[in-house]
């Protein structure tokens, strides 16, 4: 079985070491997912362009969207570093694990963008009417529907490249859901 290894700031070229030092001011460490993109020449810079790029969608928003996908592809590294980000947008711990889950009771917009979102990950983009429906019915637009879209594909390149390396999580570790009903 192969080891997938972290590269640190000296094994990575000059181009992703400035993009590290970035990342070390902004973030204060360079995360682990991060840092692992910089074994490709352009997959760091590239990855945080699709990641930064201008949304019709708010933090919290996308936040629900990271957390819904990463727990329908199962990606501990990212359930667990959209935990702490949730956390930052104002999600209470139940609330995350309820989104991680598909819904959002406590926001009926939230709750159409999460149901949507489970839907399309799940389905591979054959989302279910109703949940279509419900996203419109939200509140949401055409617009909101591409953004959604975008952000699952950043998601996917990153729950997919966890699952497939299982490098170490450097957040804390998320609950499982399986824990909240235990």
């Amino acid at each position: 079985m192969k080891n997938f290894t972290v590269p640190t700031r000296e094994e990575v070229s000059p181009a992703n070491q400035a993009i590290f030092d970035n990342l070390q001011k902004g973030l204060g460490f360079v995360p682990n997912l991060y840092a692992y993109y910089a074994k490709n020449e352009t997959a760091l810079g590239d990855y945080l362009a699709l990641q930064n790029r201008k949304s019709t969608l708010k933090a919290k928003e996308r936040e629900v969207i990271n957390l819904v996908v990463s727990q329908v592809n199962g990606c501990r590294y990212c359930q667990s570093a959209h935990t702490v980000l949730g956390k930052m947008n104002g999600f209470t711990d139940e609330q995350i694990l309820e989104i991680r889950g598909g819904s959002a009771s406590f926001d009926a917009k939230l709750d159409a963008l999460a149901g949507f979102t489970k839907s399309v990950a799940e389905k591979r983009g054959k989302a279910t009417e109703e949940s279509k429906n419900a996203f419109f019915e939200g509140g949401y637009t055409e617009a909101n529907l591409i953004d959604v879209v975008m952000v699952i594909g950043d998601k996917i390149i990153s729950n997919y490249i966890h699952n497939l390396t299982q490098f170490p999580i450097d957040f804390p570790l998320a609950q499982e859901l399986s824990e909240m009903n235990a």
